[in-house]
């Protein structure tokens, strides 16, 4: 896998309302161990859509793998022009940050959110443009990440695409590995 896209749940859906949140770390450390793996068998792109909670968490842990891992990149693709502006100024800061440590940064539409269209082809662009997913969600818990998956799943009926998950269960055994903290 070259190409991998990366989403989850967003902040609110976890309750995460501060950066500061012990569960982000859990999150994070992870994130970092499942993208190790690929970045072990050769991935060079993650992307992501620039989402608050899991995207952007991930786009960090790129940023801090990019020193020991210099091959691997990160790709922004938002699914319209001007994605986050009405965003609150420290979660625009947030994404921001991220984007200025991104190697790459796009929109599949170059207008402003008009209507539901022009989502479904972002997710459209993102399987015909990636190897598979990474997904931080868990379908026992549901939130807008299933809109993905099952467009990921149909997608997979047809094409070779490897979707992986990271799991609530998951996260509750790194919070008792001491060796991931």
């Amino acid at each position: 896998m070259k190409t991998l896209y990366f989403t989850g749940y967003r902040s609110f859906e976890l309750g995460v309302f501060q950066e500061k949140d012990p569960k982000i770390k859990i999150i994070k450390k992870v994130i970092k161990m499942s993208l190790l793996s690929y970045i072990e068998q050769g991935l060079e792109w993650v992307l992501i859509s620039g989402n608050l909670g899991a995207e952007i968490w991930c786009a960090e842990v790129v940023e801090l793998l990019q020193k020991d891992y210099p091959e691997i990149k990160l790709g922004i693709i938002y699914p319209f022009q001007g994605f986050g502006e009405n965003w609150n100024e420290a979660n625009q800061q947030m994404l921001q940050r991220v984007q200025m440590s991104a190697d790459y940064v796009n929109a599949t539409r170059h207008q402003p959110y008009k209507e539901p269209s022009q989502l479904r082809n972002h997710t459209q662009f993102l399987l015909e443009h990636t190897d598979g997913a990474l997904l931080l969600y868990d379908e026992e818990f549901p939130g807008k990440t299933s809109f993905f998956l099952k467009d990921a799943k149909k997608y997979r009926e047809d094409h070779p695409y490897e979707i992986d998950q990271i799991t609530m269960d998951d996260l509750q055994n790194a919070t008792f590995d001491s060796n991931l903290l």
